[in-house]
């Protein structure tokens, strides 16, 4: 099975656990949506309104005393707007409880409240839209100001100090030297891979060893929504990978995971989880005042892009940017800089 059939069944199985959780009419909007969202951000729109729910059986009285699974459509409209602006409120701050019993504090910023009032809406707008409640309080909602985040980013001198890290791992303690031994050519390929495509962590998963092509400097991904591309990489990431292919041969893989590019010790496809600990591990050792996560390396690799092109459109495509105003709100900051550096090139009169 490849990998993206085995994801794609892991979330879809996992939407339909949540489902169960969640009132009977909230399954025909998924229904409605399946074809034009991907499968996780479905089952991400299912814990958010799994919370939405839980906040109104704590919190309004119009729902106190009730099962989830006992709401209906029609008690929807009792829902104003006043009690969702009273649930984004509550976001910023709260308390829940875990499987095993476990109080467990949560906080939300404004990308958090903004993408669970993005769940909220959309279901509201289904059940308006479709007639089955007489009005729309998600339509009058304020979306909660996103403030831009600085660009956090390595220098060209820190790339070079973290690959130096990844290859030799001077500066790990004793008992990560011995463990770097067995890692540090896949580590350096990985950590090369991230910084010269810009790809995201879960593109990188996702490779399989067929993906790459060393006679076009390419490989093939799997970017959000399902989408195949090539991306390109130059000669520092080819001579990574060379040589981790040619490790990578030797490796007897798990069942089931013969086809995956970058193993974990365990000779299974490597997760997540351990790419952003491994990024982690060796940045720490040579940088400081940043904290550095695969998915600053991808800035790192947008910014170079841009400031070598000054292109906004070729960093949306090749970054997978599905709108190019998202790439242009990342690099703002860039591109006021470029048009500040405009004005010491024009001269009115010589002195």
């Amino acid at each position: 099975m490849e990998y993206k059939d085995e994801i794609e069944k892991k979330y879809t199985l996992k939407l339909r656990s949540l489902k169960k959780e969640l009132p009977d009419f909230v399954d025909d909007f998924f229904g409605h949506i399946g074809e034009i969202t991907s499968i996780r951000t479905r089952v991400g729109y299912a814990y958010d309104l799994k919370i939405f729910f839980n906040y109104l059986i704590e919190n309004c009285d119009a729902f106190k005393d009730v099962y989830i699974s006992d709401i209906k459509v029609s008690d929807m409209n009792k829902i104003k707007a006043v009690d969702i602006n009273r649930f984004l409120e509550y976001l910023t701050y709260y308390v829940t409880t875990g499987d095993d019993g476990e109080v467990i504090e949560k906080s939300n910023r404004e990308k958090g409240k903004s993408r669970k009032l993005s769940a909220v809406r959309r279901l509201f707008n289904y059940l308006y839209k479709s007639e089955k409640i007489s009005a729309n309080p998600g339509e009058l909602i304020e979306t909660p100001k996103i403030h831009d985040k600085e660009i956090i980013r390595l220098e060209a001198n820190e790339v070079v100090k973290l690959l130096d890290e990844v290859e030799n791992g001077e500066k790990l303690t004793e008992r990560q030297k011995k463990w770097h031994e067995h890692t540090k050519i896949r580590d350096l390929a990985i950590v090369t891979l991230l910084l010269g495509t810009g790809i995201r962590v879960s593109e990188c998963v996702g490779i399989n060893i067929k993906d790459v092509d060393f006679e076009t400097n390419g490989v093939k991904i799997v970017r959000k929504g399902g989408k195949e591309v090539t991306v390109y990489f130059g000669d520092e990431v080819a001579d990574a990978l060379d040589a981790y292919f040619d490790e990578r041969e030797e490796i007897v893989a798990a069942e089931g995971h013969e086809d995956a590019l970058f193993l974990s010790l365990q000779k299974k496809r490597i997760t997540d989880r351990a790419i952003q600990k491994l990024v982690k591990k060796y940045s720490e050792c040579v940088i400081n005042l940043k904290k550095i996560s695969p998915h600053k390396l991808r800035s790192t690799y947008g910014t170079s892009l841009y400031m070598e092109t000054g292109d906004i459109y070729l960093v949306a495509d090749v970054l997978g940017h599905a709108d190019v105003n998202t790439t242009r709100k990342h690099y703002a900051q860039m591109e006021d800089s470029r048009r500040r550096s405009a004005a010491k090139f024009v001269k009115l009169r010589e002195n």
